[in-house]
């Protein structure tokens, strides 16, 4: 039962997130033959300031992310 955990800033829509864990169970069946009921999929939504790439925080609490995510 394969767990796909998606990381991501907050702000996509339920509408969103259900179309992407549709392709990536999608995905799943057409390239491993894995049934969709076998899929879970789970999505983290981390604030931009807890984001660190290269020692440097994509954005802050009070700011906007410096790069998308």
């Amino acid at each position: 039962m394969p767990i796909v955990r998606i990381e991501l800033f907050p702000g996509r829509s339920a509408d969103l997130k259900a179309e992407i864990a549709r392709e990536f169970t999608e995905a799943l069946e057409r390239v491993a033959g894995i049934k969709p009921e076998a899929t879970t999929v789970v999505f983290v939504e981390i604030p931009p300031h807890d984001w660190v790439v290269a020692g440097k925080p994509l954005g802050s609490p009070l700011g906007s992310p410096a790069a998308g995510g």
